[in-house]
């Protein structure tokens, strides 16, 4: 074989890059968002809690306001029959 016979080609070597990109920072916003939740929980307790001791208080006054009210027509009974017996006599 001579040197003319021999045929070589050269081509270029293509390299391929890849980039791996890494998130970091995921634990923080995943702890931020526990505490906002335990926060919401906290608050709709506390709100719950809330409602329920103001009907509490609604039932004791109202409670209170019908015992006085049948205190009041006792008293407006025995009035009455007071003063039957002493217009009789």
């Amino acid at each position: 074989m001579t040197d003319e016979d021999r045929y070589t080609e050269e081509r270029p070597v293509e390299t391929h890059t890849t980039v791996i990109e890494r998130r970091g920072g995921g634990g923080a916003a995943l702890l931020i968002g526990i505490v906002l939740l335990v926060i919401v929980v906290i608050g709709a307790i506390y709100f719950y809690n809330r409602s329920q001791n103001d009907n509490l208080r609604t039932r004791a006054v109202t409670s209170a306001a019908q015992s006085v009210s049948d205190s009041a027509q006792k008293v407006g009974d025995s009035a009455e029959k007071a003063a039957g017996s002493v217009s009789n006599q």
